[in-house]
């Protein structure tokens, strides 16, 4: 059995404090001036003087008994007592709470939230804290944020915690451990706490340093949701809308779809989805201009989770792909030309172009001599910010071995590809210094790099270090399928063919004006203020909610965005039992983390009831001398 400890045991010396208490009542009475009639009453007063000994008076004194407990009690707290648990104390102790979309799911109508009971847990760890132990609260989804750093602040800590609120984002746990191994280069960290209800991937990238304590949260009661949706174009005037529903993996669920475009109502339909299955629904919209389509799940009965019943697209406006290609280069005109819904310019016949900017740029000239472009193919070009890299020198190059898994190179063969342009890297180049530069090596010749992907921006932009008119490239039969691959890359860059629904997360970014102060108003009372670059860009903007995001400037609407949480794992409400590891797999426990239990508070509470008592008996005991 394990016996009470004292943090503070040196303020036992305040136990000295009951000698002068004891010394006050070896004090004479003072009895109070009444006036007599027979002198017979003094031999009262001479007894009375006898009775006044000092260890008479000890005899059933209740308000010194009072006292003498008020004090006790509260010397006992000054010595901060505890009650141990017998489990190693840890002085700092990370807490990780789970904050993604699943945290907000509620196991009965009107119950609590996962988030809230583990909330629940931490206070209790925050009011069990000894003095030298501190706690530091780090809340993660996707991203980890340290809410607060160690501290045994009790206020510190409950503000911190309030602070932490559910996001429409699902979870990984990765970056939250990366955090907290880096406070470990400060601490010491023994023991991390863990609070989620586990929907994350069941293996993580990470070797543990230190103990984690798997604490898995009930998951919540029946829940169906939207994990998918997508489209593609059907002509030139439709759009196919695809969506996906799923529920809980052991309960049926019902509910009702209706979707709208530009808010207005386009359709319905009813849904039952068995026990672990899924819905596929299909229903087409015009495509003839740009459009928000909503698709909202009405569920019967009790639903667990709000963020998975709406969901939005974003549709462009149907039209056909543009394309700047000078009129020089015919051979990649030539293989456009039979491409349908693509439009190529400049003009063969006037040689004049009408666009600013283009979905598809396939040009031998530097970026500063060719228009903007969603996808740039460079020809013969190298990048001003590598040319202290790589050279071309005259001679001969062939392609030694190609990333077949690009997008660009897909059932691309470059074998007996030769070419008069050979591309040469300096002197102790390597890949890694290319990679350094922001470039992704496609294809590589003997004595360089031969195709580069630059993976510095939003925009894809690729670069052939030769010019295909100095190679044979122009004559295989890879040559039309790169020129495809181009093309589909822009397309889908341009969303013209498939689009899918936005995440939760971060909003993708947005062409607008150059310059300009952007205000952004979203759910949940989000608002703050965005500024887009030199090149019209509006980027970076974060959604930790599901629902419409608007850009507006001066108080006019300049864009709306529709965030989704679509994610299956965090709708089915399922959470792993053990999380596998580099090397070792950590279970899930529903067993609340043991703490050693302080005992002052309890003593100072009894302390003020002493205090309470003694006042009562005191006027209690005048009030009856008084009558």
């Amino acid at each position: 059995m394990n016996l009470p400890g004292f943090y503070a045991l040196s303020s036992a010396w305040l136990f000295l404090l009951l000698i002068p208490l004891i010394i006050f009542y070896f004090l004479k009475l003072r009895r109070p001036q009444m006036d007599v009639t027979s002198l017979v009453l003094w031999q009262q007063v001479i007894n009375d003087q006898r009775v006044n000994s000092p260890f008479q008076k000890f005899k059933r004194n209740m308000l010194l008994l009072l006292q003498l407990l008020l004090l006790i009690s509260l010397i006992l707290a000054a010595m901060q007592p505890f009650w141990p648990t017998g489990a190693d104390r840890a002085n700092y102790v990370p807490v990780l709470i789970d904050c993604s979309a699943s945290m907000g799911a509620r196991d009965k109508p009107g119950g609590p939230t996962r988030l809230e009971v583990a909330k629940a847990q931490v206070e209790q760890m925050i009011e069990d804290l000894l003095p030298d132990q501190e706690l530091s609260l780090i809340a993660f989804h996707k991203t980890a944020r340290r809410v607060t750093d160690f501290s045994n602040n009790k206020r510190v800590l409950r503000d911190g915690l309030n602070d932490i609120t559910v996001t429409d984002i699902p979870s990984k746990i990765e970056e939250a451990l990366r955090m907290t191994h880096a406070m470990a280069r400060r601490v010491e960290i023994d023991n991390v706490l863990l609070l989620t209800d586990g929907n994350f991937p069941t293996e993580a990238n990470f070797e543990l340093p230190f103990e984690l304590t798997y604490q898995k949260i009930d998951p919540g009661g029946k829940n169906i949701g939207i994990t998918a949706l997508n489209a593609r174009r059907a002509g030139a005037t439709k759009w196919e809308i695809f969506v996906r529903l799923e529920g809980a993996k052991d309960q049926q669920t019902a509910a009702r779809v209706e979707w709208a475009q530009d808010g207005n109502p386009v359709g319905e339909e009813e849904v039952i989805l068995e026990q672990g299955q899924s819905e596929r629904l299909v229903f087409s919209v015009d495509a003839e201009r740009a459009s928000m389509i909503r698709v909202r799940l009405k569920p019967e009965g009790f639903d667990a989770l709000d963020s998975d019943n709406t969901a939005y697209l974003d549709l462009p406006a149907g039209r056909d792909l543009t394309v700047y290609c000078p009129l020089d280069m015919k051979a990649y005109r030539h293989a456009l030309r039979g491409m349908e819904n693509v439009i190529v310019e400049p003009d063969a016949d006037s040689g004049n172009s009408d666009l600013s900017e283009y979905d598809l740029l396939i040009s031998d000239r530097s970026a500063e001599e060719s228009p903007p472009a969603q996808v740039s193919l460079f020809v013969g070009v190298i990048p001003p910010n590598i040319q202290d890299l790589v050279t071309v020198e005259s001679g001969g190059a062939e392609v030694v071995d190609w990333d077949k898994t690009s997008p660009l190179l897909q059932y691309v063969q470059l074998t007996e590809v030769f070419s008069s342009d050979q591309p040469q890297s300096r002197d102790e180049v390597g890949d890694r210094h290319y990679e350094e530069a922001g470039y992704e090596i496609l294809a590589h010749g003997r004595t360089g790099p031969l195709i580069l992907a630059d993976r510095s921006g939003e925009r894809p932009k690729f670069y052939l270090l030769f010019h295909t008119d100095n190679s044979t490239l122009p004559y295989r039969v890879g040559f039309p399928i790169l020129v495809t691959n181009a093309v589909q890359i822009a397309t889908r860059q341009s969303s013209l063919s498939d689009v899918r629904g936005t995440t939760t997360g971060v909003l993708p970014a947005r062409q607008l004006l150059t310059s300009r102060t952007y205000q952004i108003q979203g759910p949940g009372g989000i608002s703050r203020e965005t500024t887009s670059n030199d090149d019209g860009m509006v980027s970076g903007i974060s959604a930790p909610l599901a629902g419409e995001y608007s850009l507006s400037e001066g108080g006019k609407l300049q864009a709306r965005i529709g965030a989704s949480l679509l994610s299956a794992e965090e709708t089915s409400l399922v959470g792993t039992e053990a999380i596998q590891f580099s090397e070792l797999s950590v279970s899930a426990t529903d067993e609340k983390v043991k703490m050693d239990r302080p005992l002052w508070p309890q003593l100072t509470l009894a302390a003020l009831v002493f205090l309470l008592a003694e006042w009562w008996y005191f006027l209690r005991r005048g009030g009856g001398l008084m009558a």
